[in-house]
């Protein structure tokens, strides 16, 4: 005589087939989710990229605006300034060699 599975084997194997599929179709629908999450984060990410370029745009402008607002009178004591600032490092420099 052959050997049959009993009725209360095929029914754990069924259960088993149907826990496989499910749990199959769990985990595509938590892959899926994990990457609309990514592509969330990404997404955020160039947004804060672009809006931080275009504070570096904004400040490099109002850089360039206080300079065009500065008299020639500002340039000259300024041009004064770090040369002076600068004979003063030489001169330390050169006492440090001594």
């Amino acid at each position: 005589m052959a050997v049959t599975p009993s009725k209360d084997q095929k029914r754990r194997e069924r259960e088993q087939r149907k826990l496989d599929k499910r749990l199959a179709r769990e985990a595509a629908k938590a892959e899926k989710l994990q990457a609309q999450y990514d592509a969330e984060d990404a997404a955020i990410a160039a947004e804060e990229a672009a809006k931080a370029a275009k504070t570096a745009e904004e400040v490099a402008a109002a850089k360039q605006a206080i300079e065009d607002a500065k008299t020639p009178e500002q340039r000259a004591l300024e041009k004064e300034q770090r040369e002076f600032e600068a004979e003063l490092e030489a001169e330390l420099e050169a006492s440090k060699a001594s």
